[in-house]
């Protein structure tokens, strides 16, 4: 089964940056997607980013264009969000997530409900 670890968040000032880690094993096939995901209080979790392992294609929402960037290491062991720029309404848990795609998916799996495999979650917080 697929396992999922992650780390790095904290509290950041308006305007700084921070850095979240998720660490991933167990994957059996080479075609899978991993995913950022956030829910701040009182609302839905909804999709930030996301990076599938075949072809490296990264689909983001519109609050994360050209602030948030998603990269990995070691064959996408580990996956990276990184945060620039945050915003007092980026406050939220983040989630990195997992699921099995096909080889040739052209889907942009950007919801929850999507997918199989979630990692416990971190807090952050974006205050002056």
């Amino acid at each position: 089964e697929v396992h999922l670890v992650e780390s790095g968040g904290g509290i950041v000032q308006p305007g700084g940056s921070l850095r979240l880690s998720c660490a991933a094993s167990g994957f059996t096939s080479d075609s899978y997607v991993v995913g950022w995901f956030r829910q701040a209080p009182g609302k839905e979790r909804e999709g930030v980013i996301c990076l599938k392992s075949r072809d490296s294609q990264v689909y983001r929402s519109d609050s994360a264009k050209g602030r948030f960037t998603i990269s990995s290491a070691d064959g996408m062991k580990s996956v990276f969000l990184q945060m620039d720029n945050l915003k007092p309404e980026d406050t939220a848990v983040y989630y990195c997530a997992a699921k099995y795609i096909y080889p040739f998916d052209t889907l942009l799996h950007m919801h929850e409900w999507e997918y199989d495999f979630w990692s416990q979650g971190t807090q952050v917080t974006v205050s002056a």
